[in-house]
């Protein structure tokens, strides 16, 4: 009986099927595995077309295929014989032929890091006819494909691979099957330029060599970090719950109903509270590269989900996790770029940083400085550039170059300040920057809206030359609080335009900074969810920092804005990769800083009432750090975004593309989760 029986649809014509049965013993054989009438005629599509239904677009999935006998990298080594057989795995390349009967294709080895050539031939020498020639003649580039072949020797050839492909040199494949694992469609078209969007990241990432080269790296740089934490230092992973509850920590929370009327769960924005359980359970040293979650606003260095290197030692302070730090990311440095930093980093206190840069992550390879000069200023100067009252005004001195004309430098600073980066400092409320240009063509070189007083001082105090801007900002005489001011931030926009315009070159190096003796507490902020008190203040970083001294103790009672928390940042060229903190392991301290200085309700506080108990049970004091893995590897390689190390980043909305998450919630799961959606 025909085994197309009760198969029309599958059953090819009467001449097609003789056809057929006199290719079938010639067709393709992979080591021992012989394929069937069927299978030959999904691979032989110069002789057989199987006419499947169209409407339901029937196909055959390739599931069975045989082991490869070699990897194509290992085909360099000078130990293959010729005429050898071989089984190869891996994606077809763009196929060159010579004529009808002689053609040449690349096979890329599964990492698409190596290629060999596969030369195919429509006949053998004695004119016998390989049928592998025409299944490979119609199969698309980047098909996944079995070869098994004969290996060949060839001459070395001149031109390179794309991209960073390397090329098999000494050994060639002579073609005698070929098996498609999943025919490449030709709607989808790739060549070098081809840019595929984010729903497509699949064929982003096939695609774009740095991208696979970053996932690479970055789980080098994981394994570098357990090995350095576990071998070196004596650290135990622990993994902790994803699964854990809403508690008011300073950042918006993602929600996961439950079945269960009224009950959530909260996915967590650090495993904070867990790790400090831990400590209270006899763990000394503890580490994950720990999944978080944040519901905040989209910025380069920012993604919903995210991940941190995340580790507490017992018994320990500030400096001791600082020094563990340190070691980490001088290995991770010289082992993975071969870079020496010098050591120990250099430290910096966080009014400091404000005062000099206006910025608590400063780019210190950027030399312009901030300096205070309002007490240099005439007072009617100071109200042209601001409305604020008795403000401080500070000044930096831009230089592009040793040499440039300030006819350049007003082109420049004009071009700017027109455009839409500009708009926030154009519209400060404090006043918008007030610009001068050093010119020796104009009076008091360009500085004649200052007096002649103030010009002469600022001129001596910046030491500016021909062409420099000195650029004046008021703000309001307040503490230093939060990451930075409309100064410092414009020191930065300066720094970027000059390098996008090609006038200065962009800074090179690593420079890593320690951001130390930061405020226990800051003003709160509506924008933002603090911890929910009432006492107009919230912590700076979170609620479990312990003050710094004993000193920084007796202000808790007597003005807690000015208190020191043992708070540090780990600062890299302008970027900050992380921060940690020696925390509150006294129940007595940490219900009071809660209850007393941030006014928490009852309620706020019994979300608490878990980590108090540890506490309360003999916690050691103890301390530690996260540190930000994607932005790690963001600077590590000198990418401008984390989604560029990220296998499957969301957008600016917090979306992926690929999968459409996330999705619209149905009736049916409403009710499940007894949820309704508010107008």
């Amino acid at each position: 009986m025909s085994r197309y029986q009760g198969s029309s649809a599958l059953a090819p014509t009467g001449a097609l099927q003789a056809s057929i049965k006199g290719k079938v013993q010639d067709a393709v054989l992979l080591g021992d595995q012989t394929i069937t009438v069927v299978e030959a005629c999904i691979k032989l599509h110069l002789l057989a077309r199987i006419h499947c239904n169209a409407s339901n677009g029937l196909s055959f999935l390739k599931i069975q295929f045989p082991a490869a006998t070699h990897e194509i990298k290992a085909l360099s080594e000078p130990n293959f014989h010729n005429g050898e057989s071989v089984i190869l795995h891996g994606y077809l390349g763009t196929r060159a032929d010579l004529s009808r009967n002689l053609c040449f294709v690349p096979l890329l080895d599964k990492e698409l890091r190596y290629s060999v050539q596969i030369v195919s031939a429509a006949k053998s020498s004695t004119g016998e006819i390989r049928p592998a020639h025409g299944i490979l003649k119609v199969l698309e580039p980047n098909t996944p494909v079995v070869v098994r072949g004969l290996l060949k020797p060839r001459v070395p050839p001149t031109s390179k691979g794309p991209g960073d492909v390397q090329k098999i040199k000494t050994v060639e494949i002579e073609l005698r099957a070929v098996q498609s694992l999943n025919d490449f469609p030709k709607d989808i078209i790739v060549t070098p330029d081809t840019e595929f969007p984010l729903e497509q990241r699949h064929l982003q990432i096939r695609s774009d060599e740095e991208l696979r080269g970053a996932l690479a790296f970055r789980a080098s740089a994981a394994n570098t970090c357990r090995d350095e934490l576990i071998n070196k230092y004596g650290f135990l992973e622990v993994e902790t719950p994803l699964l854990f509850k809403s508690t008011p920590e300073g950042a918006r929370e993602f929600i996961v109903p439950t079945r269960r009327k009224g009950l959530a769960y909260a996915l967590p924005q650090s495993p904070q509270q867990f790790k400090q359980i831990l400590m209270a359970s006899g763990i000394p040293k503890y580490f994950q590269l720990a999944k978080c979650f944040r519901d905040e606003g989209m910025r380069a260095d920012r993604q919903p989900e995210f991940t941190q290197l995340d580790l507490e030692v017992s018994f320990a302070t500030g400096d001791n996790v600082m020094n563990c730090i340190e070691g980490l990311i001088l290995r991770l440095w010289k082992d993975l770029l071969q870079i020496t930093l010098s050591s120990p980093f250099p430290r910096m206190a966080y009014q400091e940083a404000m005062k000099r840069y206006g910025s608590d992550k400063p780019d210190i390879r950027l030399g312009t400085l901030i300096s205070k000069v309002d007490y240099l200023l005439p007072a009617d100067l100071v109200q042209k550039i601001s409305p604020l009252t008795d403000p401080i005004v500070e000044a930096i001195r831009f230089r592009i170059d040793d040499d440039y004309d300030p006819t350049e430098t007003r082109s420049f600073i004009s071009k700017f300040m027109e455009s839409p980066e500009a708009t926030t400092f154009n519209e400060n409320p404090e006043g918008g920057p007030g610009i001068f240009i050093h010119d020796s063509r104009k009076p008091l070189q360009g500085l004649q809206p200052l007096g002649f007083e103030a010009a002469e001082a600022i001129d001596k105090l910046f030491g500016a030359r021909e062409g420099d801007l000195v650029v004046l900002q008021a703000r309001e005489k307040a503490p230093f609080s939060g990451g930075s001011t409309k100064l410092g931030d414009l020191r930065l926009a300066l720094h970027k335009e000059a390098v996008k315009q090609g006038l200065m070159q962009p800074p090179t190096g690593f420079a890593p900074l320690w951001i130390t003796d930061f405020p226990l507490f800051s003003p709160s902020k509506s924008s933002e969810p603090g911890q929910g008190g009432r006492a107009g203040l919230a912590s700076t970083h979170h609620p479990f920092t312990s003050p710094k001294s004993s000193d920084d103790v007796d202000l808790l009672l007597s003005d807690p804005s000015k208190v020191v928390g043992e708070h540090y940042d780990l600062v890299i060229n302008g970027v900050e990769l992380g921060g940690g903190s020696r925390r509150i392991h006294d129940a007595k301290v940490q219900e009071f800083i809660m209850k007393d200085i941030l006014k928490m309700s009852p309620e706020r506080l019994a979300e608490f009432s878990h980590l108090l108990e540890v506490l309360r049970a003999g916690c050691p004091p103890h301390a530690g750090i996260a540190l930000g893995f994607d932005r790690l590897i963001t600077v590590m390689l000198g990418k401008e975004s984390v989604r560029d190390v990220i296998a499957f980043p969301k957008s600016g909305k917090g979306e992926d593309a690929l999968t459409r998450s996330p999705g619209m919630m149905s009736e049916e799961v409403l009710e499940t989760y007894h949820l309704r959606l508010r107008e």
